[in-house]
């Protein structure tokens, strides 16, 4: 029931309450019934089952069959290797998994722990969770309120419902039915759970408690929110399944070759052993064609964009989220303290006498209208600013005293000048608050409050240094300047006085009439300065911005406009304009809705899906209860460091400054992090082609085994990881926020980088089947070795050919990532251990082999690098490519 649209009695009859409360019988009663008001979450996974889950992947399935045949084949140090790596990923993922589920229990946090009912007529405290529906509870200044409730009573109550609504000014609470349809943010005759009072008190009846509050509803949400894989991880899956699957059948076919060569073959050999050694090759050839060291390179790549984010005010609660930044083509954004300063600020004013110049630098030189508007906006005011620096008070009112100190005239030096004398506090039905001052030895009643009602109880005007009668011409201008001001979404105040009779130093609500007008301020909560270049940044990254608030439709709409977020065809829609649309209808209008207003966390999680239903990669920001469930729906949700645990636990990533060009710079990073992990996926599937070919042609040519199995092994451990890792250090190639998102069914090798890695395969594989060639000249002992130093090589200096697609390792600066360098020079001198005497029988390296051979091999190596660089620079002139256009 929609308890905000029926009055009190009609309230207290449908919870079947009375003024008084329930009694304690009917109160357990009901307990017995509805349970405890405490939010219940569903079960979860236990640890061994997300084990269990991580293992089925089709080349984890690989590579622990490899590593048992290393082990029955004595090979324990290298199966312990492969099974670490794949253990420490495991756990990652649990880790992550167990984080993502925090997210109830820290709504559960957010529950006030006791309560103030009205039970048998009497008020007691009691355990918040004991509360029922019908329970009369008594709010007060400093109080949580502990469950959903209809008003009954309210004395000048304002609520903080920030955590609900994402808005940060307390909203002033009525009794009064509200005939209309409301959002949440407009349910004045309503408190909720988790909502915290920060003024005056109230009386009301318990209308929902648990998964019936409007938390709960939300904790509802989050449960059923799909928690999303990036693209990198579908596609990593989905490639992983069938590299499986081929690289299984390739090694039967490895084996079951050598093993009928073997059966058909010699009688004078050990035919088992002969069998054993085939089938050890062919498990090594596995254990070379699986990069097993992918997921940790990513984890790592993923990583360091991570460190790079945390020093751009963005932190990556889970790593997959760096990637999938990269991938953002939406950005569903909030307004409060993202797009705007989160703070009020006085934008414009009017003096009745029509001057709208700037206040002059020196307030000696300000005019009487001027130097009596400050007066009156910072003694009619209770707000302040503490030796920190911390602003104490209400936002509209530290607005104005920022506006004083901002015109060179502290505010702290016109208070203790014009001490105040006595007071009419703020009400939010009369609007107005007052406060007597003397002035030149006569004391003055200064008033300030919504122009509707001042400028209404006015009879004169302060115009220049004159107080001439408040005539209809003037009023219809100060009322213009009213309406100007509105339809510019600012929030209007207006600023009156009255001098009191000698012997006056007390005011009465009487004395709030024959008010002199002395003018008008306009604030707004303006927009972040860096928020117009990060606005235009995306357009041209082909990310859309969509701004989602709590806010009303005309503030969100001047901000949209202002900022450049909103296209003339653009639309804005509120929430409960929105609820209107059915699905069919939203999908044809989305692409021109740029704003929406006074939204509830259904509408937040409806969009994102309407989003991602259309194939776009949806970012959405929160800092609210009511935005966990759309941040844990969205593919990437960024919480607001200023915001709740709630939102925090939603959340993949947490600006720290609640900026959105913080966003913008992580999309940046994101895509250069997804750049660099395609650039590793490349260096090695490229340096596993060329060692698949080289085998391959062998087998046919019945050629011995380029390689052996300790060779294969080594060339992985030395090979994959290093040099991998040192390309997720590359710095972003020029360019990388003016191309359009990458389309999410885009394959891992898509951009170019299938053709990176065939290009690079097969020249690796071609040089060290030369190699191969030219050491059977001498011996099969001698070809292996050649083999074996023309591939290790060859995937050593690959690695500079794999830091761009377009670009040559000159063009992108040779020496510009000194971890290349290092990996590069680390590889070449675990490969020259392999040629110490004591060690070369270990890797089937004989003894002939010596400088010329080497310098054979190395050339071949080098020649390969060589024409990986050229292949570029035809491509480039070919095609017309820029380097500046790289997509990695």
């Amino acid at each position: 029931m929609e308890f905000y649209r029926t009055g009190e009695q009609e309230t207290l009859a449908e919870v079947e309450s009375t003024e008084q409360g329930l009694s304690q019988q009917e109160a357990q009663r009901r307990l017995e019934q509805e349970g405890y008001n405490e939010l219940k979450g569903k079960k979860r996974t236990p640890t061994w089952k997300l084990f269990v889950e991580n293992v089925r992947d089709p080349m984890v399935i690989v590579l622990l069959i490899a590593s048992a045949v290393q082990i029955v084949l004595g090979h324990v140090v290298e199966a312990g290797i492969i099974i670490f790596v794949l253990i420490l990923n495991a756990v990652i993922s649990v880790v992550q998994t167990r984080k993502a589920e925090s997210s109830i229990e820290a709504l559960r946090q957010m529950s006030a722990p006791e309560a103030k009912v009205k039970r048998d007529g009497h008020v007691q405290a009691m355990p918040a969770r004991e509360l029922v529906r019908g329970d009369i509870i008594v709010l007060e200044a400093g109080d949580y309120v502990p469950a959903d409730a209809r008003l009954l009573e309210s004395s000048s109550l304002k609520v903080d419902e920030g955590m609900l609504t994402g808005e940060s000014e307390a909203v002033e609470k009525h009794t009064d039915i509200i005939a209309d349809e409301a959002p949440i943010g407009d349910r004045k005759n309503m408190v909720f759970s988790g909502a915290l009072v920060v003024y005056g008190r109230g009386l009301a009846v318990v209308t929902g408690t648990a998964q019936q509050t409007e938390i709960g509803k939300i904790a509802g949400l989050i449960e059923s929110a799909e928690a999303k894989q990036t693209p990198l991880q579908r596609k990593l899956e989905s490639f992983s399944k069938k590299l499986g699957i081929f690289i299984l059948l390739l090694c039967i076919v490895i084996f079951g070759v050598e093993a009928l060569r073997i059966w058909f073959g010699d009688d004078s050999i050990d035919t088992t052993a002969a069998i054993l050694d085939a089938l050890m090759f062919a498990v090594a050839v596995a254990v070379a064609a699986i990069p097993e060291a992918l997921s940790s390179i990513v984890t790592i790549v993923l990583s360091v964009g991570t460190n790079k984010m945390a020093r751009q005010h963005a932190i990556i609660r889970r790593l997959p989220a760096v990637e999938s930044l990269g991938s953002t083509s939406v950005i569903c954004t909030d307004k409060t303290g993202t797009l705007t300063e989160n703070r009020m600020t006085v934008v414009d004013y009017f003096l009745p006498d029509g001057s709208r110049d700037d206040f002059p630098d020196d307030p000696d030189k300000w005019s009487v209208g001027e130097r009596r508007l400050v007066h009156i906006a910072v003694l009619c005011n209770d707000s302040g600013i503490d030796e920190e620096g911390k602003e104490m008070g209400d936002p509209t009112e530290v607005a104005l005293i920022a506006f004083s100190n901002a015109n060179n005239k502290p505010y702290t030096e016109i208070r203790d000048s014009f001490p105040r004398e006595h007071e009419i506090p703020f009400d939010s039905d009369r609007k107005l608050m007052s406060t007597v001052h003397t002035f030149d030895g006569k004391k003055a009643m200064l008033t300030k409050g919504g122009p509707d009602v001042l400028i209404s109880r006015c009879r004169h005007v302060l115009l220049g240094d004159q107080v001439v009668p408040l005539d209809e011409e003037i009023r219809q201008r100060v009322f213009q300047a009213n309406e100007d001001f509105s339809e510019r979404a600012l929030r209007v105040l207006a600023y009156g006085y009255r001098e009191l009779p000698a012997g006056q130093d007390r005011i009465g609500l009487d004395d709030e009439y024959d008010l002199v007008l002395v003018g008008l301020t306009a604030m707004i909560d303006p927009p972040r300065e860096a928020v117009y270049g990060s606005i235009e940044q995306s357009k041209r990254a082909g990310i859309r911005t969509i701004m989602i608030t709590g806010d009303h439709k005309t503030t969100a709409q001047a901000i949209g406009r202002e900022i450049g977020l909103m296209e003339k065809e653009d639309v804005a829609l509120t929430g409960q304009e929105l609820d209107k649309l059915s699905d069919q209808e939203l999908e044809e209008k989305l692409e021109h809705i740029s704003v929406y207003a006074r939204v509830s966390p259904e509408n937040k999680i409806r969009i994102v899906r309407a989003w991602q239903k259309k194939g776009r990669i949806t970012a959405m920001t929160g800092d609210g209860v009511n935005d966990a469930p759309a941040l844990k729906q969205a593919d990437i949700g960024v919480a607001m460091g200023s915001g709740t645990d709630v939102a925090k636990d939603s959340a993949a990533m947490i600006l720290t400054d609640d900026n959105f060009v913080s966003i913008v710079n992580a999309v940046s990073v994101g895509r250069t992090v997804f750049d660099n992990i395609k650039k590793s996926i490349a260096y090695l599937f490229a340096g596993n082609l060329g060692a698949i070919i080289a085998i391959l042609f062998a087998l046919v040519m019945d050629w011995v085994n380029p390689f052996t199995a300790i060779q294969l092994l080594f060339i992985n451990l030395a090979n994959d990881s290093l040099p991998a890792i040192s390309l997720g250090m590359e710095k972003e190639e020029p360019g990388v926020m003016d191309r359009k998102p990458r389309d999410i069914n885009e394959g891992i090798f898509a951009g170019g980088t299938m053709r990176a890695v065939i290009t690079r395969g097969l020249l690796i594989g071609i040089a060290v089947i030369i190699s191969q060639y030219i050491g059977l000249q001498h011996s099969p002992e001698m070809s292996v070795a050649m083999a074996f130093t023309t591939l290790i090589l060859g995937r050593t200096l690959q690695t500079f050919a794999a830091r761009s697609n377009v670009q040559t390792a000159i063009g992108a600066g040779l020496f510009s990532n000194k971890y290349v360098i290092g990996s590069v020079v680390l590889c070449f001198v675990l490969y020259g251990m392999t040629l110490l005497p004591g060690v070369r029988p270990f890797f089937a390296i004989p003894d002939s082999f010596g400088v010329q051979e080497w310098l054979i091999a190395t050339g071949l190596a080098a020649a390969a690098l060589l024409l990986m660089e050229i292949e570029k620079l035809i491509r480039r002139a070919t095609s017309g490519q820029q380097p500046n256009m790289a997509k990695g």
